[in-house]
């Protein structure tokens, strides 16, 4: 038994409702069960039950066992001095309030079908699963739920990515520029380089990026020599010897330091994503738009977000993926399919959270942008494919990924629409 099948018990009504009586042997009539709190406090806030006739407001505490609320310490907490019901699967010890009245228990097992515990346990057989608890039944589910579902995941999930926003927009007094450039920063080092790639962004004062942007090569020897690439002194390269000799100029006149900020990593790489060619990119890219956050805020359309990340590296870069050593010329322009990862985790999050700040709600505008991409391609898409839920762009996708880390993998099955309409059928 877990507490959270008896959240959903009472939450949706799914025990036997006529001829309730409390461990006292008081009747009870379910007028209202109040609303679910996720937060710290009681369980139901504002419930309306009547016991023996008399109408009762007040908010509903649910444990496995009465003795649970001492196990919490809630005889010492002011929050649960208006519980006017204990729900629980086995009242084993009467509880009392601050002014020695008891409080009336409703004892669960005794109103529960067996119908209902054997779905639970169903749900939560384990010894057929390969990925997730309701891959099964996951098929059945109605389209109008899951798809409702998924759209909610989507924007939960973006507000989860407005949290690095907000933490961002703290840490820069609200320059919203700097926030942009921070996060572009960190997601052009994608997972394996983003950190490092966010130190320098920390690192480095964006006074002097609004200075130097407009040079690629200034940009370039900043970006490689605060990241302490240009300390070796064993590459002999007319390109690398003018980048060290730029920075140490630079480095003196905006008074520079890498200190903090850790090298990027090549190792597990492909050469397209290594952090030479990436910060490459970033420089072009910075030095092509001078007023970027404000292009990308005005941008109403996918194929317009796309234009302004049409940036490719700098010539040396065409041939070398590492300095001082020469490869097969290629343009190394940014991909479609890098651009969706930006637009999906940089993009959409400050323009959804800029919005929000400026008091209008960007929602519809955010989802003509996301509906238009293509889904993520990953194992956890494709086992959701497999298994029935099968989405066609990145809103989707984004829904699905959230779905899996914050609920299946969790065990949230009856806080999921999926897991209660499983339930409830």
């Amino acid at each position: 038994m877990r507490e959270d099948l008896l959240h959903f018990i009472w939450k949706y009504k799914k025990l036997q409702l006529d001829d309730l009586t409390t461990s006292q042997k008081e009747h009870i009539r379910i007028e209202d069960v109040g609303a679910h709190n996720h937060l710290s406090g009681p369980d139901f806030f504002n419930a309306k039950i009547r016991i023996n006739g008399q109408l009762w407001a007040g908010n509903v505490e649910i444990h496995l066992k009465s003795s649970d609320w001492y196990g919490h310490g809630h005889e010492k907490d002011p929050n649960y001095d208006n519980v006017i019901l204990h729900v629980v699967w086995e009242d084993d010890l009467v509880v009392i309030r601050k002014d020695h009245t008891e409080i009336p228990t409703l004892e669960l097992r005794n109103y529960i079908s067996k119908d209902l515990l054997t779905a639970y346990q169903n749900l939560f057989d384990g010894k057929q699963k390969t990925f997730i608890n309701c891959e099964r039944s996951l098929a059945l589910v109605d389209t109008f739920i899951l798809d409702n579902w998924l759209e909610r995941l989507f924007f939960e999930r973006l507000e989860r990515k407005n949290g690095l926003v907000t933490e961002l927009l703290l840490r820069y007094k609200n320059d919203w520029e700097h926030v942009l450039f921070a996060l572009l920063l960190r997601n052009f080092g994608s997972k394996i380089n983003g950190a490092a790639f966010l130190d320098l962004a920390h690192a480095l004062d964006f006074s002097t990026v609004r200075k130097l942007c407009s040079n690629v090569l200034h940009m370039e020897c900043v970006l490689f020599g605060m990241l302490h690439m240009l300390e070796d002194d064993a590459i002999l390269d007319a390109y690398y010897f003018e980048l060290k000799k730029e920075y140490a100029h630079l480095k003196k006149k905006f008074d520079l330091s890498g200190a903090g900020v850790r090298k990027p990593e090549f190792f597990k790489l492909r050469p397209s994503n290594f952090p030479t060619v990436r910060l490459s990119q970033f420089a072009n890219l910075y030095a092509t738009h001078q007023n970027f956050f404000r292009e990308v805020i005005e941008a109403s359309s996918l194929e317009k977000l796309y234009s302004l990340f049409a940036v490719s590296v700098s010539p040396y870069w065409t041939d070398h993926y590492v300095f001082g050593k020469s490869s097969k010329r290629t343009p190394k322009k940014l991909t479609r399919r890098f651009v969706d990862l930006l637009i999906v985790n940089t993009i959409l999050p400050l323009k959804f959270c800029y919005a929000r700040s400026r008091g209008r709600e960007d929602g519809e505008a955010v989802l003509s942008i996301i509906t238009a991409i293509k889904k993520e391609e990953n194992n956890v898409i494709a086992n959701f494919g497999r298994h029935g839920a099968m989405v066609e762009n990145a809103m989707g996708s984004q829904a699905l990924l959230q779905l899996y880390a914050e609920y299946c993998s969790k065990n949230k099955c009856l806080q999921c629409a999926v897991g209660s309409s499983l339930m409830k059928s």
